[in-house]
């Protein structure tokens, strides 16, 4: 189990991942090989021989890798997720920072996109919750659209769910129930088991308390 999973509640799934884009790893990238460059010149400039030249280059020739490395390692590490309950953010390749706002109190959703960022599928989404935190920020994120499309969706499920709830408790506690009203909950409560919202012994469970009120 990886160490998102070990973050999932009992009935979370995860519905969607992404990262910072590409581009701000290029960009990185592009720094390095630049003061790779401008110091490979510098070494050529003041080595007095070559044997000091060729030693001054292999070592040039490693820390720009290295610093790649750990560039890389950081930027595959920061995850920006959309499960069923929940947006979070994680940071971190040893040390670990986990920050997560319930989609119940994710009030609106906010999306910018330059036209640069349209083309090459890059853009910030930013949260605005009911939280102490008010506001999240996903900045330059690749797919950003269906980053937002998901969480809405997610959030429009949690509802459907919190529906189903209030109808299913008034079937349940009736003496006599309708006899349409338990095959549309049984109906509705399939939907929510194929959109993740509920796990296959809820559904069981749920369904089997649903038959005994026929």
């Amino acid at each position: 189990m990886g160490y998102l999973e070990s973050l999932m509640g009992r009935t979370e799934q995860i519905v969607f991942i992404t990262r910072k884009h590409w581009l701000v790893l290029a960009t990185a990238a592009l720094i390095d090989v630049s003061l790779a460059i401008v110091i490979v010149v510098g070494a050529i400039l003041l080595s007095a021989n070559v044997e000091g030249f060729l030693a001054a280059l292999a070592v040039l020739a490693v820390l720009p890798i290295i610093h790649f490395i750990f560039r890389y390692l950081n930027w595959y590490n920061e995850q920006c997720i959309v499960t069923n309950r929940r947006v979070m953010e994680i940071h971190g390749v040893i040390n670990k920072h986990v920050s997560d706002s319930s989609l119940e109190k994710v009030n609106d959703v906010i999306l910018e996109q330059s036209i640069l960022g349209r083309l090459l599928n890059f853009g910030t989404v930013e949260i605005i919750t009911g939280s102490d935190i008010g506001a999240n920020f996903f900045k330059m994120i690749a797919q950003p659209v269906r980053f937002k499309t998901e969480m809405l969706n997610q959030k429009e499920g949690l509802a459907e769910l919190e529906g189903f709830g209030t109808r299913s408790k008034r079937v349940l506690t009736e003496e006599a129930p309708t006899a349409g009203d338990v095959p549309e909950l049984i109906a509705e409560l399939d939907e929510l088991r194929k959109k993740g919202l509920i796990s296959e012994q809820e559904f069981a469970d749920k369904k089997a308390d649903l038959l005994r009120r026929i």
